[in-house]
């Protein structure tokens, strides 16, 4: 994928600063914003200009060449579909430099009747989530001149599936719980490593896509807000916060959910990474303009001209923005996906002899996710897990239980 690393920090930037704002189980993607927000302030004047180039980390007049390299880079993906779209009333002249750097057939048209525009939005949504999104975010009104849409949906297997079982947590918010357990073991310790931050130490688990997207589970200290264990995810990625590795762990408990133990085994074994953890699907719908200086939209949603004269030359303003996104991590996968629009407008023994090492690894309470591009580091959603699914009674094999 090829983008360049200053768009990267600056989608992850906003990742970071979204995921500071959060509480409760929620998924979110900033780089479905991102592009939005770019191309909008490509075409900004004024205040909404100055918003708009804070909140996407570039400058006003190198934000459209930017989201067009970062929607190019998007499409490279394996595994993940990108797209963009634009629908406008027939009346509504654009400039003929904005439109031009919209990608092709992007632009589509309103006709003026709600329910009909409506159908053609969602229809839109759903084909290019592949069913995982049947609906456009952002209503459609009497009013509304110009819709601006992203949409992602992301799909990867695991490079070494989990076994399911069943997972009973002894303490913590999910003590009694009886939740659809996941467990695996590798002699890949370096999946797993423990971050300093200036927070607090936090527990990074890689699971490895086929599809060059991993899933990287957080599990910081306990009572540290989502945001910062999202955010110190974040800053491992940026290689600003020290990481101890799991073969340079120490003995006994190593970090959040995290112990070392030497044991004893009748042939010799090389050491182990042991992990636990649920399976979770979550949804989440998020109104942008309930957080309008994030996203730079403070300005922008004032019914006054003069906020975007390089889209068109008649006045617009934001009138609504929001985001639809989806995430589920199973024994198999993950897939992910995020609509964005904005409106203008796993018996008699032998003596055991043989000393080896087990990497243990429990989630077994709230804890974040960062869906990655191996190679880019960029975040493609990112997420806070409080409910995750139930055991469900087909299930026959029983995990080791949680602190054990």
């Amino acid at each position: 994928m090829r983008v360049s690393k200053a768009t990267i920090r600056a989608v992850n930037g906003l990742t970071a600063r979204w995921a500071d704002t959060t509480s409760g189980g929620t998924v979110f993607s900033a780089v479905g914003v991102w592009p939005l927000l770019a191309l909008l302030a490509d075409g900004a004047a004024g205040a909404a200009r100055a918003e708009l180039a804070q909140a996407v980390g570039v400058p006003a007049g190198r934000a459209g060449g930017a989201a067009r390299e970062l929607l190019a880079g998007l499409g490279s993906v394996r595994g993940l579909e990108a797209a963009l779209g634009l629908w406008t009333r027939r009346t509504l002249e654009l400039r003929e430099r904005w439109e031009a750097g919209l990608p092709a057939g992007a632009h589509g048209v309103l006709t003026g009747d709600a329910a009909a525009d409506r159908e053609a939005l969602d229809a839109w949504a759903a084909k290019r989530t592949g069913g995982l999104i049947e609906r456009m975010p952002a209503a459609v009104t009497p009013d509304t001149e110009m819709v601006l849409a992203s949409a992602l949906a992301l799909r990867t297997r695991w490079l070494r599936p989990f076994e399911e079982g069943y997972l009973a947590p002894e303490s913590g918010p999910w003590r009694g719980r009886e939740l659809r357990g996941l467990w695996r073991e590798s002699v890949v310790l370096d999946r797993i490593g423990v971050a300093d931050t200036p927070d607090g130490h936090v527990t990074e688990l890689k699971v490895l896509g086929d599809t060059a997207v991993d899933v990287h589970l957080l599990l910081g200290e306990e009572g540290m807000a989502p945001g910062r264990v999202l955010g110190a995810g974040i800053g491992v990625l940026a290689r600003t916060h020290p990481v101890v590795p799991g073969p340079r762990l120490p003995y006994g408990d190593a970090g959040p959910g995290l112990s070392v133990v030497r044991e004893h085994t009748t042939t010799p074994e090389p050491p182990t990474l042991d992990v636990t953890a649920p399976a979770y699907g979550l949804t989440a719908d998020h109104d942008l303009l309930d957080r309008g200086e994030l996203f730079g939209l403070t300005a922008a949603v004032r019914a006054v001209p003069g906020h975007f004269p390089g889209v068109s030359p008649y006045p617009l303003c934001v009138e609504a923005a929001r985001q639809s996104a989806l995430a589920r991590f199973d024994a198999w996968g993950f897939e992910a996906a995020a609509v964005t629009a904005m409106g203008a407008m796993g018996a008699g023994m032998p003596r055991a002899r043989w000393p080896r090492t087990t990497v243990r690894a429990v989630f077994d309470r709230p804890f974040g996710f960062l869906a990655v591009h191996r190679h880019s580091r960029l975040v493609l959603a990112a997420g806070w897990v409080t409910d995750p699914e139930p055991h469900r009674e087909d299930e026959e094999v029983c995990l080791p239980e949680s602190g054990h």
